[in-house]
């Protein structure tokens, strides 16, 4: 008999974890070993085991893990042309925004609380809103306030790289074994373009100079990371006619200096932000012009495709923000940690990942077996656990994956403003959707009404909730093979 299938949202619910342990045991697994997913063919076991839940550093784990920032520091020793840390909205998703700031000990709290109401939660992360290596007493004290308390949450830093060889030691210390660096420049002459100035040695610093500092500073950082063995992640802001071109010889310096991934993310770029590029016109680049980038980058150091750009104090799913549910006025004062719907979460989703992989594998096989030469570019509406299972109208984003003989593959997100509010679907809204999903040729959705249909269609796009609750690897295949006359994968249950 087949393993029973679980449901994303019976993985989140936080009232059947005693049916769905019980489900599971049935089904023959009595821990979580039992029902762990297999790692990708091409990644060392041991690495594996170090992102397999950390929803920034692995694409396949986003979908079951969440990922909570705490914004505990404020300083910082760089001005970006892209950063203005004053601006806050609450549906502003954007590094460096964050709608309260915390003292270490407002962010156990805050992280208690979470954890106890949120059992996805595998990573915490300080990014700010400052510089977490340069504002490091706050950083280190909540990290060591954390450990203590939730001992199984990896501890995860972003920085800009000034101040991190100072701080590799002690990183390593508290095993912090995640960091992500922005790095959106090699060459000086470039990076004067994108940092007015630095702070550095009880000294500021501006043009060319400010911009050797800040690349010296960032390359010795990462050797350091990477000869501990600790894992990096590099975050480069692409700014078209500023670095865009630049950011191919970036790969190069970044991979040959050990860099585990490389995220190419685009300018957010807004007048309202009271940026200097925002203010002055500096564009960012379109889906296209991004994808045709990453593609570019490709047999580089490795991508990172499903970077969402969070807030600085961000909780939840990667492509959803519950920060505004957790500030300090909704968390009780005293709150005490209780670790068991975390550790019924991952023993259920141990077994709906090792099911995933089956499926996935399946699907990638057939892609690769068909000899078509044709690719199709597929926009899912999901709510998350790899499955189709968003209503069209309901949908803030949609999940980009490029199906060809080379299989099936997540190149990016589209996000949009949700169309269906209050049960009716606004037409101004839709046209900017379909605007958003240009160049798309299938949307794979849960369940949608005809009239977006047709407008979709008219449009060029074709839509369809036949494949609602598969996983997409399996919807996915299934159009590839439809598409070329073939017989199609059967959907799963």
């Amino acid at each position: 008999m087949p393993a029973p299938i679980v449901s994303l949202e019976a993985l989140t619910s936080t009232t059947t974890f005693d049916q769905l342990l019980a489900t599971e045991k049935s089904a023959g697994c009595t821990s979580p070993s039992c029902g762990s997913s297999e790692k990708p063919d091409d990644l060392d076991p041991v690495v594996w085991e170090r992102i397999k839940d950390h929803p920034c550093f692995s694409e396949e784990a986003h979908h079951y893990f969440a990922r909570m920032h705490v914004a505990v520091a404020p300083a910082c020793n760089v001005q970006c042309n892209y950063c203005n840390r004053k601006y806050d909205c609450a549906n502003e998703s954007r590094p460096g925004v964050v709608s309260e700031k915390l003292t270490p000990d407002q962010a156990l709290r805050k992280v208690i609380a979470v954890a106890n109401e949120v059992p996805q939660l595998s990573v915490l992360g300080i990014a700010g809103p400052g510089d977490a290596c340069y504002d490091w007493k706050k950083t280190k004290a909540t990290f060591e306030r954390v450990a203590r308390e939730i001992p199984d949450v990896k501890l995860c830093i972003s920085t800009n790289g000034l101040a991190l060889p100072d701080r590799v030691a002690e990183l390593a210390d508290m095993n912090v074994d995640h960091v992500t660096i922005t790095i959106n420049m090699v060459d000086p002459e470039v990076g004067a373009k994108i940092y007015p100035w630095i702070f550095h040695g009880h000294r500021r610093y501006t043009g060319i100079e400010a911009a050797r500092i800040l690349h010296e500073r960032q390359m010795l950082g990462l050797e350091m990371l990477s000869a501990r063995g600790i894992l990096t992640k590099i975050n480069s802001v692409v700014i078209p006619a500023v670095n865009d071109e630049h950011l191919i010889e970036v790969n190069k310096w970044v991979k040959e200096r050990g860099a585990f991934l490389h995220n190419v993310m685009p300018l957010i770029s807004d007048p309202a932000h009271g940026t200097h590029y925002g203010l002055t016109g500096q564009r960012g680049p379109n889906a296209t012009e991004l994808k045709a980038l990453q593609d570019r980058l490709e047999g580089g150091a490795k991508l990172m495709r499903h970077c969402r750009q969070c807030r600085a104090d961000a909780v939840g799913l990667i492509g959803e923000d519950d920060g505004q549910e957790f500030t300090l006025d909704r968390i009780p004062t005293e709150v005490t940690y209780d670790a068991s719907k975390r550790e019924a979460y991952r023993e259920v989703v141990a077994h709906e990942r090792r099911d995933h992989m089956a499926a996935r594998s399946k699907a990638i096989g057939m892609l690769k077996a068909a000899g078509s030469g044709r690719s199709l570019l597929v926009a899912v509406a999901t709510k998350g656990g790899g499955r189709v299972n968003d209503h069209f109208g309901h949908a803030k984003e949609f999940q980009i994956y490029e199906a060809s003989p080379r299989g099936i593959t997540f190149v990016g997100h589209r996000k949009v403003e949700q169309y269906c509010l209050g049960g009716w679907g606004e037409k101004a809204t839709l046209a900017a959707i379909i605007a958003a999903l240009g160049g798309i040729d299938i949307v794979l959705c849960a369940k949608i009404g005809d009239c977006p249909k047709d407008q979709l269609a008219d449009a060029g796009i074709r839509a369809t909730d036949a494949y609602g609750h598969d996983y997409i690897e399996t919807a996915v295949s299934a159009l590839y093979a439809a598409e070329l006359g073939v017989q199609p994968l059967a959907a799963t249950a």
